[in-house]
């Protein structure tokens, strides 16, 4: 069944978040290749009950796709992949030719902070961070820095929502996924922010000079597909 409302990235049934992004070229395909995605689901029954949540964005570059799946598990999703996926993917490239997968990773919830008044996003970012090297410690430390550099401005960002933050399973990778009231509220406080999102201080230089770490990208997009098992609810 098709959903309006926006994902719960914090759920405690979720064992595994999957986020995986295609490019597809241009606006008009973007929109071609939500719709393909939403008929080769929609055609057919709910793949597993372990699967609780699909959701697909469009990419304020007018190019890329996000794709983030919410299982109970890993296993649960290697099942899915030898048994359903194909038959998916196939259709889905029939109806728009020449999709570019980039790439699939694989995190787990580590912590969130939510505005108890927040609304209805208008736009999620996505900050996407890459250490030199697998270590799990040194991931869960730098998004727990984070974390505490957010805490220790005097004011949250106008048009903050929320920040829930993921850490890859192979060690190697941080993944925020912050929700946000609009995509030019986001902007005008990166902009007001200067070196990120808050004042200059040291706790921001120590997370920005953290040892390892390799890259740092950060994308905004738009919800525009949400799929949940029948019955859970619009």
């Amino acid at each position: 069944m098709r959903t309006t409302r926006q994902p719960d990235p914090a759920d405690p049934r979720i064992g595994a978040s999957l986020f995986s992004t295609w490019r597809v070229g241009t606006p008009e395909r973007q929109a071609q290749t939500v719709e393909a995605i939403e008929r080769a689901w929609e055609r057919r029954g709910w793949p597993a009950r372990e699967l609780l949540g699909y959701h697909v964005y469009t990419g304020e570059d007018g190019d890329t796709l996000l794709h983030y799946s919410q299982w109970a598990s890993e296993g649960a999703y290697e099942s899915f992949v030898k048994t359903h996926r194909q038959e998916r993917v196939d259709e889905i490239d029939t109806a728009v030719p020449g999709i570019e997968r980039v790439a699939l990773h694989r995190y787990r919830h580590h912590r969130s902070r939510v505005r108890t008044d927040g609304p209805v996003p208008g736009c999620v970012v996505i900050v996407d961070v890459e250490f030199e090297g697998a270590d799990a410690e040194r991931s869960r430390r730098w998004a727990d820095a984070v974390f505490e550099a957010l805490g220790s401005e005097p004011e949250p960002p106008p048009g903050g929502i929320s920040a829930h933050f993921h850490l890859g399973t192979d060690g190697t990778r941080v993944l925020n996924y912050a929700e946000w009231e609009s995509a030019g509220a986001h902007a005008d406080a990166l902009a007001a922010a200067g070196d990120g999102i808050g004042p200059a201080a040291s706790a921001w230089r120590r997370v920005q000079e953290w040892p390892g770490l390799k890259s740092s990208t950060v994308r905004r997009y738009e919800h525009a597909l949400g799929l949940v098992p029948d019955g859970a609810g619009r």
